[in-house]
């Protein structure tokens, strides 16, 4: 998110705090931030490595929930605005309808636990905090699930991806551009934004094979059959009527994944 993020805001006074210099795991993070004296903090520094969250359980605690909690305070004490970078995994994936901001949040998993946790320290540390729940994220920068299908499409005769997981794609780019209206907003609480429509991960792999011009073939396979350490929820749509209500639209899953393709394969 940081690259995408540093493009949207080009032209803005911007200040980028990533490690080694800057530890949200150390409580020196939050002296640094108040030193800094921003008007706004976009805080999107995270441990993501969902299966790695259940190996250090407490790694994945102390940079999301408690490195927020230094976050929050700096914030609280600059009177800034704070948003904070969340995920579709606080939620179980029990229902089959989008989850709406309200919906009570049940993470199946370290990492989700330490998102949900990160989430209660923003609220309850900073008063002009939101909270921007997002999923399935991809971007130029970094590891991540397009990129990976665009490598291994020409490697594999065929490509195997689970089909029993359902969410919602996000270009980074595009929920950059959302973050950038979003800090002057009025808008409190929680809010979740991701591009419109969702897919399940066979689907999704199957559009940028598609969009490549290729012809390989994308078997469904179940979650099981992967075998990864951290349960998934299988339904993680989120719904943006809170999103839509004051104003802001995001594009479909599938224009943000022709832009990015696109952009890759020039």
């Amino acid at each position: 998110m940081g690259q995408a993020l540093q493009q949207a805001l080009s032209g803005k006074d911007l200040i980028l705090k990533d490690l080694p210099e800057f530890d949200l795991t150390q409580a020196d993070c939050e002296s640094q931030i108040v030193a800094a004296r921003p008007s706004a903090i976009l805080h999107v520094g995270a441990y993501t490595n969902v299966d790695g969250a259940e190996r250090e359980p407490d790694r994945a605690m102390a940079v999301n929930a408690q490195g927020t909690i230094y976050v929050a305070r700096a914030a609280a004490t600059l009177e800034a605005r704070l948003i904070y970078v969340s995920t579709d995994y606080v939620f179980d994936g029990t229902q089959t309808i989008p989850y709406r901001e309200e919906d009570v949040p049940h993470p199946i998993n370290v990492y989700g636990q330490s998102k949900r946790a990160g989430e209660i320290a923003a609220l309850a540390g900073c008063s002009n905090t939101l909270v921007v729940r997002t999923a399935w994220l991809y971007g130029h920068a970094g590891s991540n699930f397009v990129k990976t299908m665009m490598k291994l499409v020409s490697e594999k005769p065929f490509l195997e991806v689970v089909g029993d997981q359902r969410g919602c794609p996000t270009n980074a780019g595009d929920l950059a551009l959302a973050l950038k209206d979003l800090i002057t907003s009025d808008l409190r609480g929680i809010c979740h934004v991701t591009n419109r429509g969702d897919c399940t991960w066979h689907e999704f792999a199957e559009a940028i094979v598609s969009l490549m011009g290729l012809s390989t073939p994308v078997r469904s396979i179940t979650t099981e059959q992967v075998g990864r350490l951290a349960r998934r929820p299988p339904y993680s749509v989120l719904a943006q009527e809170r999103l839509y209500s004051v104003g802001f639209s995001m594009p479909s899953w599938q224009d943000a994944l022709q832009r990015f393709v696109s952009g890759v394969c020039k």
